[in-house]
C-alpha cells in the first residue's frame, strides 16, 4: 500500500485549483495545508504537492525525462470518466490521445488522459 506521494509543482496556486476539484470528485478530502504546501488523502494514502524553490526550477518537469511518467487513478466507471471527460474540456484542459479515446491505453483500457498544470500526466481509469 502506498503510504504518500509528494510532488514538487513550479506554482502551488494553480496546482490547488486543478487538483482540488479532481481529487475531490473522486473521494479525497483535504489533510494538511501550509504555506508552501497542500495535501489530500483517500484512506491512508494521501497526495502532497509542494512549491518548487525558484533554484530548482530549471529545467521544467518532462515525463519523458527519468522520474514520474504519470499517475493513474480508478474511477467508478465508465459514466464517471465520460463525466470527468466533459468537466475537463469545460475548464479548457487538453484531453490526450484524442483520436484514440477513450480507448488510448488499449481497445479493453477505457480511461482518459490529460495534463495537469505543470504537464504532469494524469489518467482515471474505469473498471
Amino acid at each position: 500500500m502506498l503510504h504518500h506521494l509528494e510532488i514538487n509543482v513550479s506554482n502551488l496556486r494553480k496546482t490547488i485549483e486543478f487538483w482540488e476539484w479532481f481529487l475531490t470528485e473522486l473521494g479525497y478530502q483535504q489533510y494538511q495545508k501550509w504555506d508552501f504546501g497542500i495535501s489530500w488523502k483517500y484512506g491512508e494514502t494521501y497526495l502532497v504537492f509542494v512549491q518548487a524553490e525558484e533554484r530548482f526550477m530549471d529545467p521544467p518537469y518532462h515525463r519523458r525525462r527519468v522520474g514520474l511518467n504519470h499517475l493513474a487513478f480508478h474511477a467508478k466507471s465508465r459514466v464517471q470518466v465520460d463525466a470527468m471527460t466533459e468537466k475537463l474540456k469545460e475548464k479548457g484542459v487538453r484531453i490526450l490521445y484524442p483520436d484514440k479515446h477513450p480507448y488510448a491505453g488499449g481497445e479493453h483500457h477505457y480511461a482518459v488522459f490529460f495534463e495537469d498544470p505543470d504537464r504532469i500526466k494524469i489518467e482515471l481509469v474505469a473498471p
